[in-house]
């Protein structure tokens, strides 16, 4: 198995949500850790992934499964549903260069809304399947 493209994985998925007119008009930041000071209203985080080896006799490869969060303040669930919708558009079969490897595709897997514990506000977990050649 390598490990070897999760970075390039990860910087991937960034610019292609930060290039998105779709998702930025919706999202105020994307954030692989949240700063500290003032939020937007609704923000992704870029958070947990694992990966399994799909190495075969052409070469190493693997399967990651990562989580996109949106996080927003409002009460309702309507713009966090519209801000998801928007990422999951740009990410499902999208064409993604990677600086080290390949990707072979990319799917959604599923997602889980829920009201955040502290406040009103909401978040929307959505875990992608991605994978990837490192050859």
């Amino acid at each position: 198995m390598s490990y070897g493209v999760t970075a390039a994985l990860q910087e991937a998925v960034y610019q292609r949500l930060s290039g998105d007119a779709g998702v930025t008009a919706l999202v105020g930041g994307i954030y692989d850790a949240i700063p500290v000071g003032e939020l937007p209203e609704i923000y992704l985080t870029l958070g947990p992934e694992t990966a399994r080896d799909r190495s075969d006799k052409t070469g190493g490869g693997a399967e990651h499964d990562f989580t996109v969060s949106v996080i927003g303040d409002a009460s309702g669930f309507l713009a966090a549903k519209q801000a998801a919708a928007a990422v999951s558009d740009a990410l499902i079969d999208a064409d993604m260069a990677l600086s080290r490897g390949h990707l072979v595709g990319l799917w959604f897997v599923k997602a889980v809304a829920a009201r955040e514990t502290s406040g009103d506000g909401r978040r929307i977990d959505m875990r992608f399947r991605a994978r990837v050649e490192d050859n």
